[in-house]
């Protein structure tokens, strides 16, 4: 047997080993209820102007027993947008450990041969990590960049015009700066700071009465990395991805480190031990990719999970197969899971499937660590508008999940008598403005909380 194959069956039979941060535990199927045995609740929905025009799926269900407590097409399929992150967030709190794999490496005589994990922390904007940097710029051998298999920059089904926006950074193996340039601008100043300095050469301002359609404040060449400033009067920051390459990394690596980094082919030898940095706390990356809804970093996860599977490539597709097998056996219905952020349309799944991965969430992980990854209602991230806390305690705490014509909620209520509820919440093919179906829902859950 090679030393590859050896290292990959080990890793695989530790990670059938229970992790400490996850309480091993094979949970029933939610029991099912009747569509209908909250009258009032139905007649809320029924006669909502605001959700006539679309297609709208409700489960409630008690998150200690799993009783589903109401249902409305809660077996259909709905497109569910970042709500799809929560699945990711399980597969992290299956897979890893508590703190993220930052790099692989091995130590040759001279020389050190590292490749990535997916971990995207390296100089990332608001999630950063200087643990690698400090390793590789201290290291005294020679550093070589293996770049082993991974992904397609863009996911299944994912838009191909979004390349410019900043929550559709292209995926990769070993990511610096999130995979994005962002421009600082002050009013009066025509040419905004660029960081990374790197592409600050490649910026320019756009001629006078150059048309911009997307009224973007800067827009890169689609399939290049060249930058065209829109001037503005007033102050802003723009985010936009930029295009990957092996060789891009290594120009941003040599940049930052003020050191040579070398390419080499990913070929260990049997006498090579390989050996894992460890970076971030695991949780520093869960609350932000929950509670903003950072597609990057949910991307990123699924690569680590698969590293923490074998060094000698990254897949999300072994990541998702192996979560469904393994994992996710038991859910009312199958899941179509083909990405790791819900960019793609073409993943799909029923409401109360998501109750019950929220009902085997709180049965699996603490309660407070669990409400801390989510949004809270009145707090912080996506919900920071509605769900105002009561006395000062929050009451809802979720994950929104958002596409052009539709807008989805899951998460937790804790109701007036005490109870915590998992709920789901989806709108899909809505006709104009989410704005009045939003106000709709927090009116609705609102009642659950106060009745139940």
């Amino acid at each position: 047997m090679s030393f590859f194959r050896f290292l990959q069956r080990a890793l695989l039979v530790l990670l059938c080993l229970p992790l400490g941060a996850v309480v091993a535990q094979t949970l029933p199927p939610a029991t099912p209820g009747p569509a209908f045995n909250l009258p009032w609740l139905e007649q809320l929905l029924r006669e909502s102007t605001a959700l006539r025009r679309h297609n709208v799926g409700v489960c409630l269900t008690d998150a200690a027993t799993g009783q589903q407590l109401f249902g409305q097409n809660e077996d259909r399929y709905f497109t569910p947008a970042s709500t799809m992150k929560l699945f990711s967030l399980y597969a992290g709190l299956r897979m890893l450990p508590d703190s993220l794999p930052a790099l692989h490496y091995v130590v040759r005589p001279d020389s050190l041969l590292f490749w990535g994990t997916g971990d995207p922390t390296l100089l990332h904007g608001d999630v950063p990590s200087a643990r690698a940097l400090a390793f590789l710029r201290n290291r005294p051998e020679k550093l070589f960049y293996a770049d082993v298999p991974t992904v397609t920059a863009f996911g299944p089904g994912w838009s191909w015009d979004d390349y410019n926006y900043y929550f559709q950074p292209e995926r990769g193996a070993f990511p610096v700066y999130g995979h994005t340039v962002r421009f600082y601008a002050k009013a009066g100043q025509p040419m905004p700071r660029v960081y990374p300095r790197f592409f600050r050469p490649l910026t320019a301002l756009a001629p006078a009465g150059t048309p911009n359609p997307a009224d973007d404040h800067v827009h890169r060449t689609e399939l290049e990395n060249r930058f065209t400033v829109f001037p503005s009067a007033k102050n802003w920051v723009y985010e936009t991805p930029f295009r990957t390459s092996p060789t891009l990394l290594l120009q941003l690596l040599q940049d930052t480190l003020r050191r040579p980094v070398l390419p080499a082919p990913f070929r260990l030898r049997l006498q090579d031990a390989v050996y894992t940095l460890r970076g971030l706390p695991v949780d520093s990356l869960y609350r932000r990719m929950i509670r903003v809804s950072d597609n990057f970093l949910a991307e990123q996860l699924l690569l680590m999970c698969s590293s923490s599977l074998g060094v000698d490539s990254l897949s999300t597709a072994r990541v998702i197969r192996m979560m469904q097998q393994r994992y996710l056996t038991g859910l009312p219905d199958r899941v179509i899971w083909v990405d790791g952020s819900g960019l793609s349309r073409l993943n799909l799944v029923t409401p109360r499937t998501l109750t019950a991965l929220l009902v085997r969430l709180h049965q699996e992980v603490e309660e407070t660590r669990l409400l801390s990854l989510l949004a809270a209602g009145g707090g912080q991230g996506t919900l920071r508008r509605r769900y105002r806390p009561v006395a000062g305690k929050p009451w809802l705490w979720g994950k929104t999940g958002t596409l052009t014509n539709n807008h989805n909620l899951v998460g937790y209520v804790r109701t007036k008598s005490g109870r915590l509820l998992a709920f789901s919440f989806l709108n899909n093919n809505l006709p104009g403005d989410d704005a009045p179906v939003r106000a709709e829902m927090e009116k609705i859950l609102t009642q659950v909380r106060e009745r139940l």
